[in-house]
């Protein structure tokens, strides 16, 4: 099971009813954050998944309503007992912003290991500790700022007709399974010879802060749940999105039509805008399966059944 937590849906300031964007994933018990803006672990405190097994913090771009969250954040994770390294994955410069930023918390007790993510994005990252691949596509907002992808990958299934017919040990089979490659009686045994091919995973998307990226619909391809900023809900407020470099509703779902996702979430809400649902009519007329998001709205994705 795949479960993913809003942790919280605002924008630029957080609202007594409302924290700033941040969005959390767990499988398998290992999680990731993405984006950690003021009172970020607040809210993850009464989503109630712990702190200790957050492996990787995920960061958009450097703006306060972003990253101002971590230093309090890091320590939470310190006093949950944690003395793993934990990755931070952000735009070049990461490692001078968080340095920066834990000048007021020098007690971190584990390692974090920076990765700075290119100007052209980045794919296939295997996110230590976990089972998470990471994707980043470039945002277009006002400072270096990207879009998330994260995929689970699913094994091919196990034939075991096919094992026995090679004579390979049953105690080897679960190895195969796990994608080991072994050898018995000097034969070469690949996970290839007892595995069909890779199944279906499960996929999440991000994208906040940004206008319309060029290529995202690609990058977005068929993921289970796209999570995106609807800063606006009102179409008349397109110019002032435009100058900021935001979205309004109808642009975050045809993204989300375009990629041919499975569910969109709007997020990252202007403190302006205090009934996001007022505008939910614009995002479904062009794609209906569009919620509106809110702090620590969760939901489970499943495998699909062969």
């Amino acid at each position: 099971m795949f479960d993913i937590a809003l942790v919280g849906c605002g924008g630029m300031m957080p609202l007594p009813n409302r924290y700033l964007s941040s969005l959390l994933l767990r499988f398998e018990g290992r999680m990731v954050l993405i984006d950690c803006g003021e009172g970020t672990q607040v809210s993850a405190k009464q989503v109630g998944w712990g702190f200790k097994t957050i492996d990787c913090i995920c960061l958009t771009h450097f703006h306060a309503d972003h990253v101002a969250g971590l230093p309090g954040l890091l320590l939470s994770i310190g006093h949950s007992g944690r003395d793993e390294p934990l990755t931070i994955v952000g735009p070049v410069g990461v490692a001078h912003i968080v340095r920066s930023l834990c000048v007021i918390a020098p007690e971190i007790p584990f390692p974090l290991n920076f990765v700075e993510i290119p100007a052209g994005g980045m794919k296939d990252f295997k996110i230590p500790l976990t089972n998470f691949i990471l994707g980043a596509h470039p945002a277009h907002h006002n400072c270096p700022c990207f879009a998330f992808r994260i995929d689970i990958g699913r094994l091919g299934k196990f034939d075991p007709d096919a094992a026995r017919a090679l004579n390979i040990p049953v105690n080897f089979w679960g190895k195969l399974q796990k994608g080991e490659t072994l050898e018995h009686n000097g034969q070469i045994l690949t996970p290839d010879m007892v595995m069909s091919a890779p199944r279906r995973g499960l996929s999440v998307s991000y994208c906040t802060d940004s206008r319309p990226p060029r290529g995202l619909p690609a990058f977005i391809q068929n993921s289970d749940l796209f999570v995106c900023e609807g800063h606006y809900g009102d179409e008349e407020r397109l110019p002032k999105a435009r100058a900021y470099k935001h979205m309004i509703f109808s642009e975050a779902a045809e993204l989300a039509r375009k990629g041919g996702v499975g569910e969109l979430w709007l997020t990252h809400f202007s403190p302006a805008m205090p009934n996001p649902g007022d505008y939910l009519k614009n995002a479904r007329k062009i794609f209906q399966n569009t919620h509106i998001g809110h702090d620590r709205k969760t939901t489970t994705l499943n495998f699909q059944e062969d």
